[in-house]
This record gives C-alpha cells, structure tokens and sequence, in this order.
C-alpha cells in the first residue's frame, strides 16, 4: 500500500554508542542539529514576547476599559444630578412664591438632604466676591453701600460636589461701584 509523508513513520533514532562513523553523515549532521536547537530557541524567544505583548495589551485594554466604565458612570451621575437641580430650582421659585408654605419647605429640606448624602452643596453666593468659577453674573448693579464685585443677590442657586467640583454655578446679581464713587 502507498504511503504518504503525513503517515509514515520517522526511521528510528541511531543510537550513538552502536553507530559506525560514516562519510554520508560526516560533520554536517552535528551543525544541523545545532542550528535546529539556535532555531527554536529563536522561535521560543519570539513566542515569548508576542505572549509578553499580548499581556501587556490585555492588561491595558483592562485599565482602559475599567476608566472608561468609571467615567460613564461619573457623566451619568452628573447628569443625574443635573437633572435633579432643576426639581429643586423648581421648589426654590415655588417657595418664592409662597415663603411661609411648610410643605415646599420640607421638601426643599428633603431635597437638600438628598444632594448631601450624593455629596452636593450649595455654593455659598449672597455677601461673597464674584468668583467667575463659580458663579455666572446675571446682572450688574450699581451699589453704593457694597464694594465692587459682591455678589448682591442669588437669582438660581449654584452647586459643588463634595471635592469641590463645579457642578452648576450660581447666576447671581453682582454690585458695581460707578465712576464717580470712591
């Protein structure tokens, strides 16, 4: 029966204590075999740093991914509480309103608790020296009895998370000292 290379089998390995010296083998035969051994070592060595790259690729991609996960959540939180801050404009203008009314009260009261626990707070504003970070003036007021760049009034609240990240500054009234004044 015809064999083909896939089937047969390698001749049996010589062993070297009952192999007589020939001149077919001679010295090449040593040579082979040690080039065999600098090739694999060669494609060891290869192998080992695609396999060191490919780890260090993984562990990246990992790093990459997990960042990308925490700043998802933290764009989706400041929406959140974005979104949040209006329902408590909502309350301030309906407090506005109706300033004795205890049941807007209690619920701006709840509202501000809940920001608390997430890490809200309000900026303070009203007395304070216009700061551009934090506070966007709506209006500029000529003032005689405040100095230049107070804020006078808060027209809508602004808000820092705990860290002191600016999550919506404040509109305020700013005071203004004319020309003319000292």
């Amino acid at each position: 029966m015809p064999t083909s290379p896939a089937n047969e089998e390698p001749p049996p390995a010589a062993d070297p204590s009952t192999s007589h010296t020939d001149d077919t083998q001679g010295p090449s035969a040593p040579t082979t075999e040690a080039a065999e051994v600098v090739a694999l070592r060669d494609e060891l060595a290869r192998t080992q740093d695609r396999y060191r790259r490919a780890l260090a690729d993984l562990d990246n991609y990992r790093k990459r991914t997990e960042r990308d996960g925490e700043r998802r959540v933290g764009e989706a939180r400041h929406a959140l509480l974005r979104d949040w801050l209006e329902a408590v404009d909502s309350v301030e203008r309906a407090l506005r309103l109706e300033p004795g009314d205890p049941g807007l009260a209690a619920v701006l009261e709840q509202m501000d608790a809940i920001l608390a626990r997430n890490g809200v707070h309000r900026l303070d504003a009203a007395g304070a020296r216009f700061d551009p970070e934090r506070h966007e003036a709506i209006a500029v007021l000529p003032a005689v009895d405040a100095p230049d760049y107070t804020v006078l009034e808060v027209a809508r609240s602004g808000f820092a998370l705990g860290d002191g990240e600016i999550l919506r500054p404040a509109q305020v009234v700013v005071a203004r000292r004319a020309a003319g004044d000292g």
